[in-house]
């Protein structure tokens, strides 16, 4: 009877209803030929070092464990907040919020020993989804991708720049999602957008700004589920997962409207992390295309320097340096210093001197009764 339960079980999980992530396998293809495929890859290892946690095809969060500005470590061993520091850093786009407090702590978080108070503020204040999938798309060498901590102008740039850029604008609704593609959707409380009003927009003369949010398609499985991934979802990198029809396009994909219900415990039907205004799905050109666009420059990735072993404070304490206070009564830790040079003489302490008939002020201490006295001079 137990083997007949286990057949069945395995069934189940091997028929279409039940995909498996993509990301584990595809984490290990950053250096795949294709491009698709290693914007993917970069993708999915992010979702993986934060230990992967995700949104379900019904729009239940689930799996979150560790928040962006949390000192906890990542499965690749780099703190959260270090590692948001880090999209900013290697993306390229720090520079352009410096006028944010705390950004330019962040300069250098990579090598910082210690938490920065400063740089952690400002991942918590600052959204960083967009310096994520510009970053992604550096790590994965696309051409034509013009990074901006703002996810509206990389939209504007393929709508108004087809030619020139990685991507080509479409109706989330009338086409098929595919790795490498980017989902986005209008965060704008007050409307709801869609395509066409989008489209109005991004046409507009006076190039205005709009609060957006793009996810990476990672995987699709026809009849089944897309799977995507977005940085700054949840305080992590989230996976998200929607429905596909059998013909690949999205099904019944979740658009928010302006008569919603609002999510709160005695409404739990008006809680739905993916019921978006979902408006535009930017499509990765085709490879061909892609190879005609000039070759972006791709940094190294940034080396991020071990904490210090040993639990120090301090006394005098810098504000911002991390460094705990010591406790009333405490002293800071021990300074290590560097043992003698073992080929050196090291001149013996002197023997311990006394008088009888003192000199106020020598230093030397007054011998006891009866004890000799040493000859000073």
């Amino acid at each position: 009877m137990r083997r007949l339960l286990l057949l069945l079980v395995l069934c189940l999980f091997a028929s279409p209803l039940f995909a498996a992530d993509p990301c584990p396998l595809l984490r290990n293809q950053k250096n795949a030929p294709d491009v698709a495929t290693r914007i993917a890859a970069w993708a999915c290892e992010a979702n993986q070092n934060w230990y992967a946690p995700f949104i379900d095809a019904d729009g239940k969060v689930n799996g979150v464990s560790i928040y962006e500005a949390e000192a906890s470590a990542l499965a690749n061993s780099v703190e959260a907040w270090q590692q948001v520091a880090i999209y900013w850093n290697d993306s390229g786009l720090l520079p352009q919020a410096y006028g944010r407090p705390g950004a330019s702590e962040c300069a250098y978080a990579n090598t910082s020993r210690y938490p920065s108070p400063s740089c952690r503020a400002f991942v918590i204040d600052t959204p960083w989804s967009a310096a994520f999938v510009s970053w992604v798309m550096r790590r994965a060498g696309v051409p034509g991708f013009n990074g901006s901590p703002s996810h509206v102008n990389y939209v504007r740039d393929a709508y108004r720049n087809p030619t020139q850029s990685a991507y080509q604008i479409s109706d989330p609704r009338a086409s098929k999602p595919a790795p490498g593609d980017l989902l986005c959707y209008v965060r704008v409380s007050s409307r709801v957008y869609g395509f066409g009003d989008l489209a109005t927009l991004l046409s507009s003369a006076n190039g205005e700004g709009l609060n957006m949010h793009c996810d990476i398609v990672v995987g699709t499985r026809a009849g089944n589920l897309a799977y995507l991934v977005g940085g700054n979802v949840a305080q992590a990198v989230t996976l998200r997962m929607l429905r596909l029809a059998p013909n690949g396009y999205f099904s019944d994909l979740p658009m928010r409207t302006m008569s919603d219900l609002p999510c709160a415990p005695d409404i739990p039907a008006g809680c739905n992390a993916n019921r978006q205004d979902w408006s535009v799905l930017l499509k990765l050109r085709p490879a061909a295309q892609l190879a005609t666009l000039p070759p972006p420059y791709v940094p190294p990735p940034s080396q991020v320097l071990p904490r210090a072993s040993a639990q120090q404070c301090c006394v005098n304490c810098v504000v911002g340096s991390g460094i705990p206070r010591c406790p009333a009564g405490g002293a800071p830790a021990p300074v290590q210093t560097p043992d003698p040079d073992p080929g050196k003489q090291v001149p013996s302490a002197p023997a311990q001197q006394c008088c009888v008939n003192c000199t106020v002020g020598s230093g030397i201490a007054r011998c006891p009764v009866n004890a000799p006295a040493s000859q000073t001079p």
